[in-house]
């Protein structure tokens, strides 16, 4: 039995340099998901999502860059 992969959105908006970027340096796959939606318009409304799979480990850190690349494009450090 393999070890168990988890996943994490990919948050929609995200520029693809930044996606592209995690895939090349962690070792992680992309996967969609189809998650329910709960903001703005939607109310449950099923939406196919990106999400990066991999070891909890790696995921934690890919959690990280992107959310550190994030806050670099939009500004804010």
């Amino acid at each position: 039995m393999g070890e168990e992969t988890f996943d994490m959105i990919i948050p929609p908006g995200t520029p693809r340099s930044i996606i592209a970027d995690i895939v090349n340096n962690f070792d992680v796959e992309i996967v969609h998901r189809k998650e329910r939606m709960y903001f703005a318009n939607m109310d449950g409304d099923m939406r196919e999502l990106l999400a990066f799979r991999g070891k909890k480990d790696v995921i934690e850190k890919v959690q990280e860059q992107v959310f550190q690349k994030l806050k670099e494009f939009i500004g804010e450090e």
